[in-house]
């Protein structure tokens, strides 16, 4: 059993493997907190600054965790304020010498470290082709932050574990808030009760220590959603492969009928993080065809999506909106990342091959 602030077994020892990575987890409400007192003011002045010059089109540009929180906003974007949004394909700049006609175009850079230089050259090259240019980093010296028009600190302080944890859930938020003000909403009343929610979640480190067991020896793994959902998938995905080596797909709910529902069998353990609302209904199809297939399904979501399922991690979101509900979606999905690992006898704070930094040109 877990105390809510650390995981069981060896890391409790600070110089243990997995002990950042589970010292960084539990700092999350924390960061969230910060964020709600010290940074909305700024994020909120941003954002008026950038609504007065009218961008017709955003354009989001990241790599790894914060690819996924770009996806989360654009999400947001398309949703909240009806403005077309897109991926950026950075290697059209830096591979190709691409020079794309931005003029009035929002050129929105997340990056943890904001030290990667295909990111850094992209956000240059956008600002001199007539861009908006936004860089949500957690180091305000980063040269990302340098090139940039606009910056939003992160807040999240240091992170020391290779595997982003607590500069994913910020970068979630500060974009939730930098979006909707953009729109000319105030987000501040919705998001009040982050913090103590993730205590709640995080809390249950028990609940995760049992669900890791059944995936111990798992040789693959299928997580899927849909909506908001969808960047909590992809980023639940990409910390159970580089923590524990467990190769992990994720897919949209509607991608995985298209084609590689074939796949699972009543062996393939499977995560749909089910959120309440849209997503969640859209997603309701796909969980019948999962248990029509007889797939070891769990589901991260709200009460009533977990008690069809075979096993599942039960969401406080009954009153939180869609839109912030992948705050929460993430938490228990990074512990269960951690504990697989640590059963499997990894050490999830340096997985090999991965640098904190990855200076991708």
């Amino acid at each position: 059993m877990t105390d809510g602030t650390a995981p069981p077994g060896p890391a409790r020892g600070a110089d243990r493997p997995g002990a950042i990575m589970a010292a960084e987890i539990a700092e999350q409400p924390a960061v969230l907190r910060r964020i709600l007192d010290r940074a909305v003011p700024e994020i909120t002045a941003t954002a008026r600054a950038v609504a007065a010059r009218s961008p017709r089109f955003v354009l989001l540009s990241a790599r790894g965790t914060s690819d996924h929180a770009a996806l989360y906003a654009k999400y947001l974007v398309e949703v909240e304020l009806g403005l077309p949004c897109g991926l950026a394909s950075m290697s059209t700049i830096t591979a190709y010498g691409a020079r794309p006609r931005l003029a009035d175009v929002l050129v929105v850079a997340v990056s943890q470290s904001g030290g990667s230089p295909d990111l850094s050259a992209t956000t240059q090259a956008a600002r001199e082709a007539g861009a908006i240019t936004l860089a949500l980093t957690n180091n305000p010296d980063s040269p990302l932050a340098e090139v940039a028009e606009f910056h939003i600190d992160l807040q999240a302080g240091p992170e020391r574990a290779l595997p982003a944890t607590k500069t994913y859930t910020a970068e979630l938020l500060a974009l939730y808030f930098f979006v909707t003000a953009l729109g000319g909403q105030d987000g501040l009343p919705a998001a009040q009760a982050l913090p103590e929610l993730a205590e709640r979640v995080l809390a249950r480190g028990d609940e995760v220590y049992d669900l890791a067991g059944r995936y111990r020896f798992a040789e693959r793994m299928v997580i899927t959603s849909r909506g908001y959902g969808y960047p909590t998938a992809k980023e639940a995905a990409l910390k159970l492969m580089e923590t524990s080596y467990v190769p992990a797909l994720s897919y949209s709910g509607a991608d995985l009928l298209h084609g590689p529902l074939a796949m699972v069998d009543n062996i393939s353990p499977v995560i749909a993080i089910v959120t309440e609302g849209r997503g969640g209904q859209a997603l309701q199809p796909v969980l019948d065809r999962l248990r029509s297939r007889g797939a070891d399904l769990v589901v991260v979501g709200p009460e009533s999506a977990t008690r069809a399922a075979s096993g599942g991690f039960a969401l406080p979101t009954q009153h939180l909106q869609e839109a912030l509900q992948p705050v929460l979606e993430i938490l228990p999905l990074q512990r269960l990342a951690y504990e697989i690992a640590m059963a499997r006898g990894q050490n999830p704070d340096s997985p090999r091959a991965i640098a904190k930094i990855t200076e991708t040109r």
